[in-house]
């Protein structure tokens, strides 16, 4: 007879946050964590917001600035910043690039929300991504020069304005832009004054060609990159893993099916729920988490961490969710839940943290709370300043 492995809240939040460099300072005396490694462990910094991105990764550490961010991303080239889960802007390791190309591409496709005379079939999909691949071999270009050579390489259709965005009308190949970053063809280069760049990442996309292939199955990369997953937010359901990538709960099920059926990942039971870890991943700590974190617009864990109603439990619910969507709000994480929300305003290089905790805090959580402003200051290369008071603007769009 089997025995399913029980599993408490308070021990995955330990584990969750041990694995997310969030337990404690990322490095010990006279060491220094590569960034890629602590982006590797979150599974990615979303970085829409890039200044978002480096604080992520810096209070995960003792020592990393946004210096380093950058340095890692444009200069060693040990990040690649593309397009990664929900399709939105991320931060990955760019050695593991292939990996999450051949994962990504291996989703299905969701509805289009554009009407049929605007969308594009797989065959031209296929073209678009192509010539991307093609025009950004060794180079970086801006939309407008991007855009100007897909069209000289498929034909005057990828061109047609035709996608309403922001007031304007967008390109009728820019509905796939984010697929080229999936298949590997297409990377963020340095920005050009106030211009966006895009190039071809420095290392090898998926397999075949970035579009799928054998090796993006449950037995190959795929299955790979859903055990990274659990090693890094497990115990998870397929609805938990569906939700983060925004992807078909029902594929989500499938594979997490077949996965358990080849003994890659194996059930436990989650707070009397049904969920899953990486096969004979089922070590737990002991104790619950303990400290006091500031974490940024859209952090990984906040995205990442289910359920929900356990990681915002009572006032954090609605103070720090926007309409149910995590992300929105700078968080404030103590004991490895949401514990009120915070937001920087900088000033030259000054910037003031204002924080509204939504619990009282012991006068051990305030020094750390104290630590953690001064930490966010010195990732920003700033001097911070705490104000404890309610925060006054709104969610991020």
């Amino acid at each position: 007879m089997t025995t399913t492995s029980r599993i408490t809240w308070d021990a995955a939040s330990a584990r969750r946050t041990e694995r997310q460099f969030l337990a404690g300072p990322g490095e010990s005396a006279g060491s220094r964590t590569p960034v890629a490694e602590v982006v590797g462990a979150m599974m990615g910094a979303h970085a829409q917001v890039l200044s978002a991105a480096e604080v992520s990764v810096g209070v995960r550490t003792s020592a990393l600035t946004r210096a380093d961010v950058r340095a890692a991303l444009w200069d060693e080239r040990s990040l690649i910043k593309t397009y990664g889960p929900r399709g939105t802007v991320h931060l990955l390791p760019a050695r593991e690039l292939p990996l999450w190309s051949s994962a990504l591409t291996a989703i299905p496709a969701g509805p289009s929300p554009f009407p049929p005379e605007v969308r594009l079939t797989e065959e031209q999909t296929a073209q678009v991504v192509a010539a991307i691949g093609e025009a950004l071999e060794g180079t970086c270009l801006t939309l407008d020069e991007l855009t100007e050579e897909i069209v000289a390489r498929t034909g005057p259709w990828a061109g047609d304005r035709v996608m309403p965005a922001f007031q304007d009308m967008w390109p009728r190949w820019r509905q796939v832009l984010h697929r080229a970053g999936w298949a590997g063809t297409l990377c963020f280069g340095p920005n050009r004054g106030r211009k966006a760049t895009y190039t071809r990442p420095p290392v090898a996309g998926a397999v075949g060609g970035g579009m799928g292939g054998a090796e993006s199955g449950t037995g190959g990369a795929l299955g790979a990159f859903v055990r990274r997953y659990l090693h890094a937010y497990g115990p998870a359901t397929p609805q938990h893993f569906a939700k983060w990538l925004a992807t078909p709960t029902g594929w989500a099920g499938t594979v997490f099916g077949e996965l358990a059926a080849a003994g890659g990942i194996e059930e436990v039971d989650f707070e009397g729920t049904r969920a899953w870890v990486a096969a004979g991943d089922t070590q737990f700590p002991d104790g619950p988490t303990r400290g006091v974190r500031l974490l940024p617009y859209f952090d990984a864990y906040v995205i990442a961490a289910q359920p929900r109603e356990r990681l915002f439990p009572c006032a954090a619910y609605e103070r720090a969710l926007a309409g149910g969507q995590a992300g929105n709000y700078p968080v404030l994480l103590v004991d490895g839940v949401v514990a009120g929300v915070w937001h920087q305003r900088r000033q030259g290089r000054r910037t003031t943290v204002t924080v509204e905790p939504l619990v009282r805090l012991t006068a051990r959580q305030e020094r750390e709370l104290d630590e953690q402003v001064e930490r966010v200051g010195e990732v920003l290369e700033a001097r911070a300043e705490l104000v404890v008071g309610e925060v006054k603007v709104g969610p991020h769009a």
